[in-house]
């Protein structure tokens, strides 16, 4: 699975931004797909995932500020940023889960893309 990521990009505090990935390149079903952020000297830290049937999971750190969908058709996962803030600022990196049908399960990485939020 390639994953493709874009929407990254530079707001103030407060502002808004759309991340997209979509995955491509395998027959193989995605059962998760989700956001992961990393900053310097820290570990990649989880952000939101969701599940092909629609259920979500979100880091505290940004409940009720972030949402992620998805179009299963598409293998694309979305993540809509509200109200950012300066500690929202890494490099975000998107994920997929995918099963080969047999109870073998990958982990695929896309390319990460920057958002940094300025006060």
């Amino acid at each position: 699975v390639q994953l493709q990521a874009s929407g990254g990009g530079s707001v103030q505090t407060g502002g808004c931004l759309k991340l997209s990935c979509v995955g491509s390149g395998s027959a193989f079903s995605i059962n998760y797909m989700g956001w992961y952020r990393q900053t310097p000297g820290k570990q990649r830290e989880l952000v939101a995932t969701i599940h092909k049937g629609g259920s979500a999971n979100y880091a505290d750190s940004v409940k009720g500020r972030f949402f992620i969908s998805r179009d299963n058709a598409e293998n694309t996962v979305y993540l809509q940023m509200n109200s950012l803030k300066p500690e929202d600022t890494a490099v975000y990196y998107c994920n997929a889960i995918a099963s080969d049908g047999m109870g073998h399960y990958t982990d695929y990485w896309g390319k990460g893309t920057q958002v940094t939020v300025s006060s």
